[in-house]
This record gives C-alpha cells, sequence and structure tokens, in this order.
C-alpha cells in the first residue's frame, strides 16, 4: 500500500502565512530545559557571523539565523516548537 502525498510545494501557501507575522512575539519553547517565552526574551548575541538566541532560563542555543547576499539560514533545533498568532 502507498500514501498519496503531495510535494513541499504544497507548503507555500500555509508557512507564508506563518512567516509573514510578527515572529519575535512568538512563543518559543526551548528543546534543554523547557521554558517557554517569547522569541523577544532570547538573549541574543552577533551579529557576526549571524545572530544566535539563546535561552535566558539555560543559556542554550535555540536559534541561529546567518544573512548573505540574497539568502538567509534559520537553524531552530533548539527550539521545540513556535507558536504564533495568525489572522484567521
Amino acid at each position: 500500500m502507498t500514501a498519496e502525498h503531495l510535494d513541499g510545494n504544497a507548503l507555500a501557501g500555509p508557512l507564508g502565512e506563518i512567516f509573514a507575522v510578527d515572529a519575535v512575539s512568538a512563543t518559543g519553547r526551548c528543546a534543554s530545559c523547557g521554558l517557554e517565552g517569547p522569541i523577544a526574551s532570547l538573549r541574543v548575541y552577533g551579529p557576526d557571523p549571524g545572530l544566535v538566541g539563546r535561552c535566558p532560563g539555560c543559556d542554550e542555543v535555540m536559534l541561529r539565523l546567518v544573512r548573505g547576499p540574497g539568502t538567509a539560514w534559520l537553524d531552530l533545533r533548539g527550539t521545540v516548537s513556535l507558536r504564533m498568532s495568525v489572522p484567521d
């Protein structure tokens, strides 16, 4: 039995809606200690070679953002989840 699936382009609309919001007001949960809070509460270091956001509770890295010419890399592996308000 083979499950039907769509390719990743099916995520374009839904992800576009999510990332069009103010991300620093989103609530993130630290993968290390479980602390939840707004992204705006992270301790941010940088800007070179990129920005690093650390948990205010345990100081573990929750996100990394690196910009290059016409490109951005976002690493959220230290974040269990992001919860944000989106328009209905």
